[in-house]
């Protein structure tokens, strides 16, 4: 019986039915969590960058705060899920933010206001990745070099897989560190 509960928060074209999920959740169970997936739709007219990074904050939060009713232990979000950092940060739970829009103003922010650890997984080809910030706000940092977007690097296969065994192994540690 899992004794901790992990929220899965999906990404805008990346759902929790997806790979990485897949496995991030398998690995969270063997390490004691019951594993809680968000499923949304994200709505054809959001647009973020057109509507302000305000309104995608309050559509994310929107649809995660409803799930943290139930007595939650760690946040997993990919992407657009990082705009609940700062539920994170008001609630004092830890977190997992697999590539996280640290671009952004309002993700930083909410970030660098965060009590409890959090674990930051970028690529070093991710235009919303930056190394160097994610570095300063947390010492629990992988960074995949040629890694995309979706955490997948050039070549075979079979080096994305790596890279996934990677993450993976980097949230089983992180968890049982915190």
């Amino acid at each position: 019986m899992a004794d901790r509960r992990a929220v899965l928060i999906p990404g805008r074209g990346y759902d929790t039915r997806y790979p990485l999920f897949a496995y991030l959740g398998e690995a969270l169970r063997r390490t004691g969590f019951d594993v809680h997936e968000i499923s949304w739709q994200v709505p054809d007219r959001f647009a973020p960058d057109a509507d302000g990074p305000d309104a995608a904050v309050e559509w994310v939060e929107g649809q995660v705060r409803p799930t943290l009713d139930a007595p939650t232990d760690l946040l997993v979000g990919k992407s657009l899920g990082s705009m609940a950092a700062a539920l994170a940060a008001d609630r004092g739970l830890p977190a997992v933010w697999l590539t996280p829009l640290v671009h952004g103003p309002e993700v930083v922010e909410a970030l660098g206001r965060a009590e409890a650890p959090f674990l930051l997984v970028g690529g070093g080809a991710d235009p919303s990745w930056d190394g160097v910030v994610a570095r300063r706000l947390t010492p629990h940092v992988l960074e995949i070099p040629d890694a995309d977007h979706r955490l997948m690097v050039p070549g075979p296969l079979a080096r994305s897989a790596e890279m996934l065994g990677r993450v993976c192994t980097a949230v089983e540690e992180f968890v049982q560190r915190s």
